[in-house]
C-alpha cells in the first residue's frame, strides 16, 4: 500500500533531533524523500546546548533506514544563501519539491518585556520568523516551477494563540509566523500551494526540557527539573497530560502535507491539549 507522501520530497529546517527529526522519520514512514537542515552549533542567546552534526547524522540513518533518501546539510535559517543552496541541492538530487515544514527555531530565557536585551530580541526575531520567511523564500520557486503544487506548514506555537508573561520576544515572533501563513496562502492559492501554521504545546524536546525552561515555569524553586515543569504545564491543558511528544506534531504535520489535507489552507492548527480554550 502506497504512503499519504509516497514519491515526494520535503524540505524540513531544524531537522537534526525534536520536532524536526521526529518529522523527517513521520513522513519518510509514509514514503517521501527528506532535504534537512539544522544549524548544528550553538546560539549565543540560547541558554541550552542546540543540536550538533551527530545528531543531523541520526537523523539521516534513521530516515535511511527506512529506505528513502535524505540530503542532510549544515545550514542556519539566518543565512539566505545557505538555505538557497540547500534546497538547490536538494532538489536537483531528489527531482522534486513538494512539502515544507520550516520548523526551525529556538526558545530564550524569561525577561520582562521591557527587560528583554535588544540582542536577544533580534536574535529571536532572526530565528524564529525572519528564518521562516527565508525558508519559504528559498523554497517557494521551486514549488511553483515544480507545476504540482504543495503544501508549506509553518511551525508556531501555543503562544500565538494565547498570552503568555515573560517570552514577549517569543511570542511576537510566533504571531508573526501566522501574519506570514495568511499572506503566504492568499499569494499561493493559485499555484496550488496550501500554506498552515502548527502551534504546539510544550513538547517532550531538547527545548523544553533544559534548565532555562524548568525555571521560567517555576521560579518559585532554587533548582527545578522535569518532574517539577510537570504540574504547571498540566495546568495550562483541557486534557490530563503535561505535554505532547513529536510525534504528535508531526502526525498534524503529516495530515496537512498529504491529499487528506488537500482543500486546507489559512489554517492555524492547535497540537496544544486544549491550551487554547483555558
Amino acid at each position: 500500500m502506497a504512503g499519504r507522501v509516497e514519491g515526494k520530497v520535503a524540505f524540513i529546517t531544524g531537522a537534526a533531533r525534536g520536532q524536526g527529526r521526529s518529522h523527517a522519520v513521520r513522513l519518510a514512514e509514509e514514503g517521501a524523500d527528506i532535504i534537512a537542515i539544522d544549524i548544528c552549533a550553538d546560539v549565543e542567546s540560547v541558554a541550552y546546548d542546540l543540536p550538533t552534526e551527530e545528531d543531523l547524522n541520526e537523523t539521516v540513518r534513521q530516515v535511511e533506514a527506512l529506505d528513502r533518501r535524505i540530503v542532510a546539510t549544515t545550514a542556519d535559517v539566518r543565512d539566505f544563501d545557505a538555505l538557497k543552496k540547500a534546497v538547490d541541492d536538494g532538489v536537483a538530487q531528489l527531482g522534486r519539491l513538494d512539502i515544507v515544514s520550516a520548523n526551525a527555531g529556538i526558545g530564550s530565557s524569561a525577561y520582562s518585556a521591557w527587560e528583554i536585551p535588544e540582542a536577544v530580541w533580534q536574535e529571536m526575531l532572526d530565528i524564529n520568523l525572519t528564518g521562516v520567511w527565508k525558508t519559504c523564500k528559498a523554497a517557494i520557486p521551486h514549488m511553483i516551477n515544480g507545476g504540482r503544487g504543495g503544501s508549506i506548514v509553518l511551525t508556531s506555537s501555543a503562544a500565538a494563540l494565547r498570552t503568555y508573561a515573560n517570552i514577549a520576544h517569543y511570542g511576537s515572533a510566533k504571531h508573526g509566523v501566522v501574519g506570514l501563513m495568511r499572506t503566504l496562502a492568499l499569494e499561493l492559492g493559485e499555484h496550488n500551494i496550501r500554506v498552515n501554521s502548527l502551534h504546539p504545546t510544550q513538547v517532550d524536546t531538547p527545548m523544553i526540557m533544559n534548565d532555562a525552561a524548568f525555571k521560567l515555569f517555576r521560579p518559585d524553586l532554587d533548582e527545578p527539573g522535569r518532574d517539577d515543569l510537570a504540574e504547571p504545564s498540566q495546568a495550562m491543558h483541557v486534557l490530563p497530560v503535561p505535554w505532547a511528544e513529536s510525534v504528535d506534531i508531526s502526525n498534524a504535520l503529516l495530515f496537512l502535507a498529504s491529499d487528506e489535507g488537500r482543500y486546507i489552507t489559512g489554517v492555524t492548527l492547535p497540537v496544544d491539549a486544549g491550551s487554547a480554550v483555558q
